[in-house]
């Protein structure tokens, strides 16, 4: 079923078709992606028959598997009273277990308890062996590979012994139950004897086979999805689910609903065109129902990225006095940092806008703990920023990062005094000078390795200290992204991969930030400029989250499911969208342009894709 074309529509008439024909309301299964939808389907199949469904198994995969587990999990050593660990609970549980394996995760850059939990979530929902996961998605923890493979195991018996499941457990604890207890398996088979599933397309390998397991006997599957709109492999959602349905089940009919109610003619023409090229998909020419607009979809070539945020930031003006409201516009990207120039081009013109994320660029996490390293050599006498920059590192927490700044406090004043002795009654040096001529004063290097650290943080201690005294020679800043590039690569990269699942990703946004950075010379002059920024965005929209009137920019990923009056579609530029990484295999190519046709069937009325020449 093509975007737009009513697939939610169509399995509400489906679940009231069998209820009207005198199916039972106990016989059917619905799964979906979302309770919200589930409940949204059944409202509306009792708005359409005057019959009770209130039988139906309606919801997603994991509250279908609460519902069997609390019924059957004692098949597996659980009670019916089993605790289900929300994400803080399951990191809590594992940090215990990494603790008393006697791994000192901040010794050894031993992955967070955060990243664990991802890696075995991807493990359950994959299928995959960890050995072929951790290749595949974490090449640098293959070191650790036994270590990681006990915690697992560690973790397991743990939550057998407090009687706990996580979220995963729901999949993978009730498909382990149905294959190794025939007569749960039979049970659930004789009472859903209907089972539909929406958002077939993203769809994972364990949740394919708890359908095909409770399909077995009777086959009466009906599935709804756009494989044109499968974007979600990076999470584990498997494409081949509904490309290969109709082999699973051979006597499958497929049904294409092609008919597009959302978008204008002109706008299905460039989708169509979009997906054509992909060899791996069902086959489907989107119409529309709707009549032409005199104005096809734009495409712009531009510049640069700076030319580009000023266009759009231009037309988006221009719409608002057209009449088209702020809200209903939409500007899509690859990833977020492509919209940093844009968001600054939005807040010197004062037009209100919301991120998807909820998070702007510049106030990231990650961005402000790099700026953090440039902030302290700019100013020595920051104390955030200098304490942002040693918990960083391996062994240091919030009292060993007071205890050195506290130190580093006496280093400065010791050095000031020295300074102020040698230049003579009545003369005070600047508090950031660096006076290693004298004699009497310090390099950063050598304060830094006067400071008192655990044995466990000396290496990485020296590193730092290496690092800022290369990013700022004799005290004087090197430019702005040249010393951004020296900290990831130095510091940063390592603690990233050790605490973020996403670090590719925010290995990019600091790229983009050293590109941002560029245009300065100075650190002083760089810093203002990211101090301005992020209270010129406070105060263009105080309240971006709940202020309906501003414009809404977004991922692709986070748009999928919502509409548009008018889209722009930025960076189609290749290495930004495409993805760099896109361009390696045909199978990322053709996500790539998945992607690509979910930005376009957003658009209702305009779309504007603009590629600009230089990145």
């Amino acid at each position: 079923a093509g975007a737009g074309s009513g697939k939610t529509r169509t399995l509400t008439y489906r679940v009231a078709y069998l209820l009207e024909n005198g199916v039972d309301a106990r016989n059917i299964l619905l799964l979906t992606f979302t309770n919200k939808a589930a409940r949204q389907m059944l409202d509306r199949v009792a708005n359409l028959l005057p019959v009770d469904a209130a039988g139906i198994w309606g919801g997603t995969f994991h509250s279908i598997g609460n519902r069997m587990l609390r019924r059957h999990g004692s098949a597996l050593g659980y009670s019916s009273g089993f605790t289900i660990m929300d994400r803080e609970d399951q990191k809590d549980l594992i940090a215990t277990v990494v603790a008393s394996s006697g791994i000192d995760p901040k010794e050894m850059r031993f992955p967070k308890a955060d990243v664990l939990a991802d890696i075995f979530s991807f493990v359950v929902n994959t299928e995959q062996s960890m050995e072929e996961l951790l290749s595949e998605k974490f090449p640098y923890f293959l070191p650790l590979l036994e270590q990681i493979k006990d915690v697992q195991a560690r973790y397991e018996r743990k939550k057998k012994a407090t009687n706990s499941l996580d979220f995963d457990d729901l999949l993978e604890k009730t498909l382990r139950m149905l294959v190794e207890h025939e007569h749960i398996a039979r049970f659930y088979r004789r009472q859903f004897q209907f089972i539909l599933v929406d958002e077939y397309q993203d769809t994972n390998k364990i949740q394919a086979d708890f359908i095909d397991l409770l399909a077995r006997e009777h086959q009466n599957v009906m599935v709804v999805g756009d494989d044109a709109q499968s974007i979600y492999s990076w999470r584990g959602a498997n494409f081949q689910n509904i490309l290969e349905f109709p082999n699973r089940y051979p006597n499958a009919q497929v049904y294409r609903i092609e008919l597009n109610y959302r978008s204008v003619p002109e706008i299905l023409e460039v989708a169509n065109s979009a997906i054509a090229a992909n060899v791996k998909q069902f086959k489907k020419n989107l119409s529309a129902t709707r009549d032409s607009k005199a104005m096809k979809p734009a495409l712009i070539a531009l510049n640069d990225g700076s030319e580009q945020a000023q266009f759009v930031a231009q037309r988006i003006l221009e719409l608002r006095d057209e009449g088209v409201e702020l809200n209903e516009i939409a500007v899509l990207y690859r990833a977020h940092y492509h919209a940093v120039e844009l968001q600054l081009e939005l807040s010197r013109r004062g037009i209100p806008y919301q991120i998807t994320s909820g998070i702007r660029f510049f106030e990231q996490a990650h961005i402000k703990d790099v700026a953090s390293f440039i902030r302290f050599v700019a100013n020595p006498r920051d104390e955030v920023a200098f304490k942002r920059m040693v918990r960083l590192l391996p062994g240091i927490g919030g009292k060993m990062a007071e205890n050195l700044w506290a130190g580093w406090e006496r280093a400065l004043g010791e050095s000031t005094v020295a300074a102020v002795a040698d230049s003579g009654p009545g003369s005070t040096p600047p508090a950031t000078e660096e006076t290693t001529e004298s004699g009497r004063g310090y390099s950063i290097r050598e304060r830094l390795l006067k400071l008192n650290v655990s044995t466990r943080s000396k290496k990485m201690w020296e590193q730092l200290a290496q690092t800022l005294d290369e990013i700022a020679p004799k005290g004087k800043p090197n430019p702005p992204s040249e010393m951004i590039v020296s900290v990831v690569e130095a510091i940063y990269d390592d603690y990233a991969k050790a605490n973020f699942t996403n670090y590719e990703l925010r290995r990019e946004d600091l790229n983009q930030l050293a590109s941002f950075a560029r245009q300065f010379s100075d650190a002083q002059e760089f810093l203002s400029q990211l101090a301005l920024i992020s209270n010129v965005d406070a105060e263009a929209t105080p309240n971006a989250a709940t202020d309906k009137e501003a414009v809404n920019l977004s991922s692709v990923h986070q748009a999928k499911g919502l509409e548009f009056h008018t889209v722009f579609v930025i960076w189609l530029t290749d290495g930004m969208f495409p993805s760099s990484r896109s361009l390696e295999t045909r199978d990322a190519i053709e996500e790539e342009r998945r992607l690509f046709y979910v930005a376009i069937t957003r658009a209702r009325d305009d779309l504007y894709l603009s590629y600009p020449h230089m990145r």
